[in-house]
């Protein structure tokens, strides 16, 4: 009977809307198999972790009030008045955190397989894009449980958007919404998390997984210099996406875990008179640039040091993202691609420093 009613309804859509392509996807959709098939998906666990993310933010939206006055007392009601309230926050912490791990691992797992190369370059720049909202919903939503941890950090963090050149302090005064850390900053970073960036966000999304559905996965090359006899391909529906709905699975029992044996502390309420906490430290996906900037002698030459480590991070992150433009000759002797070995450097460095961040 049921099945009866689900052919009556596909149908009824079926004759209004036409579902060709969308039945045509479903069946003539291939996914190579292949020894680095793991890290296609990656990009769907980043995806899940963002509906994660958009679900308990809903949530948690019901119960929090933004103001200087009320944030901090409304997520404190949340963790311990509200029924499993305490879970939607943590949930929603260590959700963000993760999502910011795997699309590092995302974007690295395609960049090692050189799958931004022609004719994915707009694949790989709106992803990246992605990445870098994804550490803007951090940074934005950071400061939203106006705890002391929270209001000092993101004091540290603007003052060092202040230092750019020109455009730097009219946008710190932006962000701030004055010269200091105050309610009106809390009110504009809470419009930033709750408006402005989810919906840049998923605009960028939309895209990238419209060119991902155009072009289909990317084939390493020692894929595609295979016979054809010897490629193997798997039906991305049911085959993959049962796969990637089990990985999701696995991925939602272990937020599960983080949630319920690692709670996301609340600490005390932010004090603008107060003196700033020991050990202010950015969150982990910032600490490699905080303590880059921190190595960093007072003055380099005639130019101040903070300004030439934010510079170079700007630099070196438009050179990043516009990777698949940039071509290096490859000579016969070398045992690994330049743009490789820049990348293994890149991966090493963020470890080093991140590490060391936390060591001293």
């Amino acid at each position: 009977m049921l099945k009866n009613i689900g052919s009556k309804i596909v149908s009824s859509i079926d004759e209004r809307y036409d579902l060709t392509p969308v039945r045509n996807l479903l069946q003539h959709k291939k996914v190579p198999e292949h020894r680095h098939s793991v890290w296609y998906y990656m990009g769907g666990v980043t995806l899940f972790l963002f509906i994660v993310q958009l679900l308990t933010g809903i949530l948690l939206l019901l119960y929090y009030r933004p103001g200087e006055d009320s944030a901090y007392e409304s997520v404190r009601f949340i963790v311990t008045e509200v029924k499993f309230g305490w879970l939607i926050r943590n949930v929603h912490s260590w959700s963000a955190n993760l999502l910011v791990l795997f699309a590092f691992v995302h974007m690295f797992s395609v960049f090692f397989s050189k799958a931004y190369q022609k004719p994915r370059e707009l694949t790989w720049i709106t992803g990246f894009i992605i990445l870098v909202f994804s550490l803007a919903f951090g940074f934005s939503g950071y400061l939203l449980p106006w705890n002391e941890l929270a209001f000092f950090a993101t004091k540290v963090g603007t003052d060092i958007v202040g230092v750019v050149p020109v455009i730097g302090q009219p946008l710190k005064v932006l962000l701030r919404g004055g010269e200091d850390v105050t309610g009106a900053t809390l009110s504009r970073f809470f419009g930033i998390h709750v408006a402005i960036l989810p919906a840049i966000f998923t605009f960028f999304l939309a895209l990238h997984l419209l060119f991902i559905q155009r072009q289909g996965m990317h084939e390493p090359e020692e894929f595609k210099n295979l016979p054809e006899e010897k490629k193997k391909y798997i039906p991305f529906f049911p085959d993959f996406a049962l796969k990637d709905f089990l990985l999701w699975v696995v991925v939602f029992n272990v937020l599960i875990f983080l949630a319920l044996y690692f709670p996301w502390e609340l600490g005390n309420k932010a004090d603008a008179f107060a003196s700033a906490p020991k050990g202010i430290r950015p969150e982990w996906y910032f600490m490699f640039m905080f303590q880059s900037l921190k190595f960093l002698p007072a003055h380099i030459l005639f130019i101040e040091g903070e300004l030439l480590g934010v510079l170079f991070f700007g630099v070196a992150g438009l050179v990043w993202m516009m990777v698949p433009y940039i071509k290096i000759k490859h000579r016969s002797g070398w045992k690994f691609q330049p743009l490789t070995l820049i990348g293994i450097f890149v991966v090493i460095f963020i470890v080093i420093m991140t590490v060391l961040g936390y060591l001293l």
